[in-house]
């Protein structure tokens, strides 16, 4: 028996080595006015911006450029809106890493509205609920890590004592067209793509091992899984310029935000919004220098547990570590399942270790701050309970 489950939509994909070029005929689609939201400086160094404004200007499209960098804060949303409002703005495009296309999706959605994103924030707002009209949005993603340009919300933060890391969330702000260059991210420094790639890899394993999971996302998941773990590696030490596996994990990238849209996450991302909105950390940093532990204390619980369901998840786990085994003797994982889940803790472990991923002391976490971070953590979709002591453990590993 299949259990029912629900599926959102997706945006229209154009994914191709090559395809930055087919944005400017994507914008005239739209009208001649477009907001351009980039990233601090690559795509400027790259050449690629002035070239995407050349071939604006030839076919008549008056282009606005707007260049942020870090996490968005509702702050710059609003800074960004309120210069372009009355600008008849027909499209906005964003350009660049996750935190570019959450700013220019959240924009998308506030410039057709007269007041703050504040006031649609889950869960910090005040509470009014947004009629899901937006400009329409192409993401067009520079590294491989969020998949924001395939999901429905714009995470936004304010980082402090009582900072926060919420979520502007419609059906409607899935992006229109999601437009994926893997040449994009041929030039992405190696930190970013490591900890990218990790975000990714945690986002399509937590999607894998969801409660939520469906056949539709499992199979979805998987494949992405697969690719992740060719390239990771790779595409973050020696073969920074190999297309074809920086084309392998922008596939798994943009599979790893349609699966968590579908299916949910686990407790690493449940622990990244506390930590992200109280301490100036990359996302990717908090998702990689926690995945191996949490995965590990999934595991050991679910094997507490045993029966039926435990099996079920850990057999999950299990397949995944066979891909890192390169194994594909289904016999060899039926008899051998806790091996096949060791060998996927050990090679995060080690991947973490090769990829010098920083530990969570190293941006001014202690074990002094442990206590708000588990009370704003959420485990909703996680294959197993966790207790507020094992939390607090697993972060204490990653300290």
């Amino acid at each position: 028996m299949i259990n029912s489950f629900d599926f959102a939509g997706v945006p229209t994909i154009k994914f191709g080595a090559g395809n930055f070029k087919k944005l400017a005929d994507l914008v005239l689609n739209y009208g001649d006015c477009v907001l351009l939201i980039t990233g601090g400086k690559s795509l400027k160094k790259s050449g690629r911006l002035a070239a995407l404004m050349d071939m604006l200007v030839e076919k008549s499209i008056n282009p606005f450029v707007e260049s942020v960098k870090g996490e968005p804060s509702p702050g710059l949303v609003d800074e960004i809106v309120g210069k372009y409002r009355n600008k008849s703005i027909n499209s906005v495009a964003a350009i660049g890493g996750g935190s570019v296309l959450d700013t220019g999706k959240a924009v998308s959605a506030l410039l057709t509205k007269g007041d703050s994103v504040m006031n649609y924030l889950e869960g910090v707002g005040a509470g009014k609920v947004h009629d899901g009209e937006k400009i329409p949005f192409i993401a067009v993603p520079t590294t491989s890590g969020t998949g924001s340009e395939a999901t429905k919300n714009a995470v936004l933060s304010r980082i402090g004592d009582n900072g926060f890391k919420k979520s502007l969330r419609h059906d409607n702000f899935i992006p229109d067209i999601a437009l994926l260059d893997p040449e994009l991210t041929l030039n992405c420094p190696a930190d970013i793509t490591a900890a990218s790639g990790l975000d990714a890899l945690t986002q399509l394993l937590g999607a894998y091992t969801s409660i939520e999971a469906s056949p539709l996302t499992d199979s979805l998941t998987y494949q992405g899984i697969k690719y992740a773990v060719e390239a990771i590696i790779p595409v973050s030490t020696s073969q920074l310029k190999n297309l074809e596996l920086r084309s392998k994990m922008a596939y798994a990238s943009l599979i790893s935000g349609i699966a968590l849209a579908n299916a949910g996450l686990g407790i690493v991302h449940g622990l990244a919004s506390p930590i992200g909105g109280f301490f100036d950390i990359p996302h990717g940093v908090v998702c990689g220098t926690l995945l191996a532990e949490a995965t590990a204390l999934n595991i050991s619980l679910l094997q507490e547990k045993g029966g039926s369901e435990a099996d079920k998840y850990l057999q999950k786990y299990a397949r995944v570590g066979v891909l890192f085994s390169s194994c594909e003797n289904e016999l060899s994982l039926l008899m051998n399942r806790d091996k096949y889940c060791e060998i996927l803790v050990n090679k995060l472990r080690d991947w973490i270790d090769k990829l010098a991923i920083p530990r969570l002391s190293e941006y001014g976490i202690s074990e002094n701050d442990l206590e708000r971070i588990i009370e704003k953590a959420g485990i909703k979709n996680n294959p197993v309970k966790l207790s507020k002591k094992q939390i607090r453990d697993l972060l204490k590993k990653r300290l």
